[in-house]
């Protein structure tokens, strides 16, 4: 076989093989179907007392929102959040 045809073949064999492999991959854990919604959470979170700003809210795939605060006090707080039940963890 000449060059060409060994580069083309080589190149169809990879494209061809892609999707396969996509397919294959462990899907990344997601927040279960009885989640509560994430803007009821936050709500929760901003109804605190000692409440100034939401810093960031992030979904772990452990399985809980991984949320953080600052308070009037300027302290940081870090929560792990059941994502059904909407309380700490």
């Amino acid at each position: 076989m000449n060059r060409r045809t060994m580069l083309a073949l080589s190149s169809a064999t990879v494209i061809a093989c892609t999707p396969l492999h996509a397919q294959t991959l462990e899907e990344e854990a997601i927040p279960p179907e009885n989640a509560m919604k994430v803007s009821e959470i936050v709500a929760k979170i901003e109804a605190r007392p000692d409440f100034r700003y939401l810093d960031e809210v992030d979904w772990d795939g452990d399985g809980y929102y991984q949320i953080t605060y600052f308070t009037n006090d300027k302290a940081k707080v870090e929560m792990r959040i059941n994502p059904v039940t909407g309380e700490p963890i």
